[in-house]
C-alpha cells in the first residue's frame, strides 16, 4: 500500500487481485484499485466507511487534490473509498489498446459482458471482506450510474450496506432500453428549447455551423470527421448545470476568416473533440445500452436502442431542420454505431460494440421482490430536470424501495453533488440520519 498526504488528508492506495468472472473465482484475475481518503486529524480514528460508485459507466474515480466540493463533506464523517469500477482508471484498463489481448471481437465482447453493475457489486463485497472483514458493513454513495450499481447492491447484498445515499442514479427496475430513450428524447427536446431560449443567437450560429459541415470536410485534431450529427453529440454537455453556457461560448466564435472564406477554428475543433471523444472513457460507448439490459425486462439484447428509437422524433434531424426554419437540436446521452466510425478511440472496438448491441439475455441487475423489502436505510436526490435520468423512472423506483427517502428538487442539475460544494451530500447524509 502507497501512503500519500496532501493538504488535509491522508490517502492511501489499494490494489486487490479480483475475479473476471466471479462465477469462476479460481479462474483469471483482473486488478481492482481503489483509493481511501480520510482527513488528516481523523486517521486514526474507526471511522465508518463511505464507498463512492462514480457515474459512467466506464469513468474512473474522482482524483482528490485535497479536502475540496462533496469529498470535504464526507470527511467529516466517514473514511471515503473511492473505486476505479473494473476496467476504468488505475484497475486493469479496457480500451482500445488493451482489449486486443483478448482476442478476436467474440472474445472481447465475451470479457466486457462481465464489467457491468453486478460484478461491480460483487468487486465491492470482495473489497469490503479485505478492508473491513466478513461483519463488516459499510455505506455508499452512487452518483448516475454508480446509484444505479447502488440499487443493485441492494437487491444482491443489502447485509453489507448500513445506508446508501444515491444522487441522479435511481434506475427504472423494469423498463427496457426502448422505454429509457423514449423518455430521455423529450427531455432533450427539452434541454434543447432552454438552451435557444437563453440564447436566442445560437439559433444561427448553429445552423451556419451545421451548414458548413453539410458542406465541408472537416477533420477532428485526432483525425476524425466531424459530421453535422457528430456535432449534435455535443447536447451531451445540456444536462450539466454549467452545460448551456459552456456550449454558448463554443459555438459563439466557432468560425473564422480564411484565404477561401469561414471556416472553423482550430480552438473550436480542439474544444469540440474534448468534449466529443471517448478516449478517456470508451467503457461508456461500449457498455452504455448493455448497462440497461435485463433478460426478464428484454431478452433480445438492446440492438442499439437510442439509434432505433430517434426515427420517432424527426425534429431531431439536422437536414430537416436545415431545409426548413427549425432551431438545429443537439443530442444527448445517447450511444449510436457510427460513433465507432468516426472515434478514433472507439474505431477498432466496431465489431466487438456490435456483438455487445446484439448480445441477449443480460443478467438482470435489480430485484424488485427483495427491494420491496429492504430494510436498508436509503435516500435520494431526485433532479425534477435531469436529463440523464428519467425523474417519472426514478420516482416509481423510490416507490418500489422499501423505506427510500427522495428529495426531489430543481435547484440542481444531474452534476448537482460535484458542483454544490457538499451541499447535496450534506442534506443527504442529514436525511439518513433522520435529522431532515
Amino acid at each position: 500500500m502507497l501512503v500519500h498526504r496532501r493538504p488535509g488528508v491522508v490517502v492511501t492506495d489499494h490494489v486487490l487481485p479480483v475475479p473476471l468472472d466471479h462465477a469462476a473465482p479460481d479462474g483469471e484475475q483482473i486488478d481492482l484499485f481503489a483509493r481511501e481518503v480520510v482527513a488528516a486529524g481523523k486517521a486514526p480514528e474507526r471511522l465508518p466507511w463511505l464507498v463512492f460508485l462514480q457515474g459512467g459507466p466506464g469513468n474512473r474515480s474522482p482524483r482528490p487534490l485535497g479536502r475540496d466540493g462533496w469529498l470535504s463533506r464526507a470527511l467529516d464523517d466517514y473514511r471515503v473509498l473511492l473505486l476505479d469500477q473494473r476496467g476504468t482508471g488505475r484497475s486493469t484498463p479496457a480500451n482500445r489498446q488493451t482489449l486486443p489481448l483478448r482476442g478476436d471481437a467474440a472474445a472481447q465482447a465475451d470479457y466486457l459482458a462481465l464489467f457491468r453493475a453486478d460484478s461491480i457489486v460483487k468487486d465491492c463485497e470482495l473489497l469490503r471482506r479485505h478492508l473491513l472483514g466478513d461483519g463488516g458493513r459499510w455505506s455508499v454513495l452512487g452518483q448516475s450510474f454508480g446509484g444505479f450499481c447502488a440499487v443493485t447492491y441492494l437487491s444482491f447484498a443489502p447485509e453489507a450496506l448500513r445506508e446508501v445515499l444515491i444522487t441522479g442514479g435511481l434506475p427504472g427496475l423494469r423498463v427496457t432500453p426502448e422505454d429509457v430513450y423514449r423518455a430521455a428524447y423529450p427531455r432533450i427536446r427539452s434541454k434543447n428549447t432552454a438552451h435557444y431560449t437563453c440564447y436566442p443567437e445560437d439559433v444561427a450560429r448553429v445552423r451556419d455551423i451545421v451548414r458548413h459541415l453539410r458542406e465541408h470536410s472537416v477533420l477532428l485534431p485526432g483525425g476524425g470527421p466531424l459530421t453535422p450529427r457528430a456535432f449534435q453529440a455535443l447536447g451531451l454537455m445540456l444536462g450539466s448545470g454549467s452545460g448551456s453556457h459552456t456550449l454558448h461560448y463554443l459555438v459563439e466564435d466557432a468560425f473564422v476568416s480564411g484565404p477561401a472564406g469561414p471556416v472553423l477554428s482550430d480552438s473550436f475543433l480542439a474544444q469540440a473533440q474534448g468534449h466529443l471523444s471517448f478516449a478517456g472513457a470508451p467503457l461508456y460507448a461500449l457498455l452504455h445500452e448493455p448497462s440497461y439490459g435485463q433478460q426478464s425486462v428484454s431478452r433480445e439484447g438492446t440492438r442499439w436502442a437510442a439509434e432505433r428509437v430517434r426515427p420517432e422524433f424527426p425534429e431531431f434531424d439536422a437536414e430537416a431542420a436545415l431545409e426548413g426554419d427549425a432551431p438545429v437540436l443537439f443530442s444527448g446521452e445517447t450511444i449510436h454505431p457510427w460513433m465507432f466510425e468516426s472515434d478514433r478511440a472507439l474505431a477498432p472496438l466496431r465489431e466487438t460494440a456490435e456483438l455487445l448491441a446484439q448480445r441477449g439475455q443480460w443478467p438482470d441487475l435489480y430485484d424488485p421482490a427483495r427491494l420491496a423489502h429492504n430494510d436498508v436505510p436509503v435516500v435520494a436526490a431526485v433532479y425534477h430536470d435531469d436529463m440523464y435520468v428519467d425523474t417519472v423512472h426514478s420516482l416509481a423506483t423510490a416507490q418500489s424501495i422499501r423505506g427510500l427517502r427522495t428529495w426531489i428538487t430543481d435547484e440542481y442539475e444531474h452534476d448537482g453533488l460535484r458542483v454544490s460544494d457538499g451541499r447535496v451530500l450534506d442534506r443527504l447524509v442529514r436525511m439518513v440520519r433522520g435529522e431532515l
